[in-house]
């Protein structure tokens, strides 16, 4: 019982870091679009 507990509790773990990784990864990608698309904006304008 208590190794299935462990292996539970791992995945959990596991879950919660990768999660956070993509969000992560996520807001910084869109930050930088977004910057990019403002220097774009000011060169057309």
């Amino acid at each position: 019982m208590d190794a299935l507990q462990s292996v539970f509790k791992f995945m959990i773990a596991s879950t919660l870091i990768v999660g956070g990784v993509l969000v992560g990864g996520t807001v910084f990608a869109a930050k930088k679009v977004n910057t990019l698309g403002d220097k774009l904006q000011k060169k057309l304008h």
